[in-house]
């Protein structure tokens, strides 16, 4: 259920898109125990001129914004970032180069089918 927008500098990862964000897929399956077969997440790729990024990071200096619902626990948050860092270390990620934010957005507030997702049997549990 969570929306998760990945934006990179265009150029380095070639034809292993699928791969990559499976691999941001998977990595939000072990972290914070979504179900399978979940999946909502946008690869954005920026010519280099049109990014500015942090001193330090590589060209492949990776944004990941995930919005998911409130309730998770500080520990799946950090399950999810540890996750991140290894899902992403066969695509040449350091874990420097990966900058995670979270947007936590209650129940009420995230629409689904035409109601709000408090209303909703997720099927799975957000509190983990």
């Amino acid at each position: 259920m969570p929306s998760t927008r990945v934006d990179i500098i265009k150029g380095w990862l070639g034809d292993r898109r699928a791969d990559f964000l499976d691999a941001i897929h998977r990595a939000l399956v072990e972290g914070i125990r979504i179900p399978e077969n979940d999946r909502d997440i946008r690869l954005t790729e920026f010519d280099p001129a049109n990014v500015i990024k942090p001193v330090g990071t590589s060209p492949r200096h990776t944004n990941i914004e995930i919005t998911l619902l409130t309730g998770r626990s500080l520990e799946a948050k950090r399950r999810l970032y540890a996750a991140l860092v290894t899902h992403l270390a066969p695509f040449g990620l350091a874990p420097g180069d990966i900058k995670v934010a979270l947007i936590e957005v209650d129940a009420q507030n995230w629409g689904l089918r035409g109601l709000p997702a408090s209303d909703i049997d997720l099927g799975f549990k957000v509190d983990v």
